[in-house]
């Protein structure tokens, strides 16, 4: 069979796939989704958490500055979405999403962005000035952002036998992924509407009462979504 008949019939044979969908009772990974036709439906907190600038980092640093950096940041984001219960889906580059569920997955995700955003402001940041020579001679400011989405979201599997992988359909993780793409420092977390109106009211306001997120309007699917934004980080 020529290639072209391979590609075309893989083609066909998920365009001819009938899904059974089934509800999940907790974070699914690879192994409990079909490859042909499986599908979970949760409702879960989505986070994402974005390394700005890594080009800039590869044009002006050598790789291994930028390798342990982006290593750096990973590293972080992964221990703290962990310590929150989330489970880790997905790695892409110099970015990771994580899925949380439980019983308060909305405050969890929000504290959890919060907590990658005072480690990028007071450990990465810093450090990576002092250690890297290229990072302070070029005046470069680690920065990043996170977004948190909450709502139905589907996993299923991508790909071919032995080289596939989950993803995840739906506005949630979507949107998440869309707000971990704005450059506005220094706020670097953001959160939809929907995570704001469950998190609890301890994470909407600092020590002294005062309210620490601003309601900002985001264009997402040619429609404009209420999204509130920090730039108050928490320490772990």
């Amino acid at each position: 069979m020529a290639y072209v008949d391979i590609l075309k019939n893989d083609v066909d044979t998920v365009f001819g796939t009938k899904f059974e969908s089934r509800d999940g009772q907790k974070i699914p990974n690879t192994d409990d989704v079909k490859l042909s036709g499986g599908a979970v439906r949760v409702d879960a907190a989505f986070l994402y958490a974005d390394l700005a600038g890594s080009s800039k980092l590869a044009q002006m640093c050598p790789w291994t500055t930028t390798a342990k950096i982006i290593r750096a940041y990973l590293a972080c984001a992964t221990r703290l979405i962990r310590a929150y219960d989330g489970e880790i889906r997905s790695f892409d580059g110099d970015r990771v999403m994580g899925v949380f569920m439980g019983k308060t997955p909305c405050t969890d995700a929000v504290m959890c962005a919060r907590e990658i955003d005072w480690c990028n402001h007071n450990i990465i940041r810093p450090k990576a000035t002092s250690h890297f020579k290229s990072i302070a001679d070029n005046d470069i400011t680690i920065k990043h952002c996170v977004g948190v989405d909450y709502g139905e979201a589907r996993a299923v599997r991508a790909g071919i036998r032995n080289n596939n992988d989950l993803i995840w359909i739906g506005t949630a993780p979507s949107l998440a992924a869309k707000l971990s793409d704005i450059r506005e420092h220094p706020y670097e977390v953001y959160v939809s509407s929907k995570v704001y109106n469950r998190m609890l009211s301890s994470q909407k306001t600092d020590s002294s009462g005062g309210n620490i997120w601003e309601k900002r309007t985001f264009t997402y699917a040619g429609a404009d979504k209420s999204v509130y934004r920090t730039k108050t980080p928490l320490r772990p």
